[in-house]
């Protein structure tokens, strides 16, 4: 059985409630026990957190012993280098996902720190891109 961890950035935690015409009406801790039951070769770990350097601590902790990590940063992904440069030092793959296609969005929202340290990026298909992140780490 694989290891995989997902993490969620800021404002994540507010799924289902937060404007739900760009993320949709369900929760993440209602749709997590939907992918553990889908992809019972993986066993899930999952975290949600609204502050940076938690997250870039995160990267760290699973960055060397998981198989996987999926990661939605959320805003962060615009912003942050630093986590941009924990993506690079860590040696387990990385699959960059959002939720909403943030091409379609705000300018500001086009540039990712992260996507050239990731194995992929997948955007723009609702909470199914955690279900297709998963796949890459069949």
């Amino acid at each position: 059985m694989s290891k995989i961890v997902i993490i969620n950035g800021p404002n994540l935690n507010l799924l289902g409630k937060r404007e739900p015409e760009i993320y949709g009406a369900q929760g993440f801790d209602d749709y997590l026990p939907m992918l553990s039951q889908a992809f019972p070769e993986h066993e899930l770990i999952y975290a949600q957190t609204n502050v940076e350097g938690v997250l870039i601590n995160l990267l760290h902790e699973h960055g060397f012993s998981a198989d996987g990590i999926v990661l939605n940063a959320g805003a962060y992904t615009h912003t942050s280098v630093g986590i941009g440069d924990a993506v690079r030092a860590i040696e387990t793959p990385v699959v960059e996902v959002h939720i909403s296609n943030t091409f379609a969005r705000e300018d500001f929202r086009h540039r990712s720190f992260i996507a050239p340290h990731a194995a992929g990026v997948i955007v723009g298909f609702g909470l199914k891109v955690y279900d297709l992140a998963l796949n890459y780490f069949k």
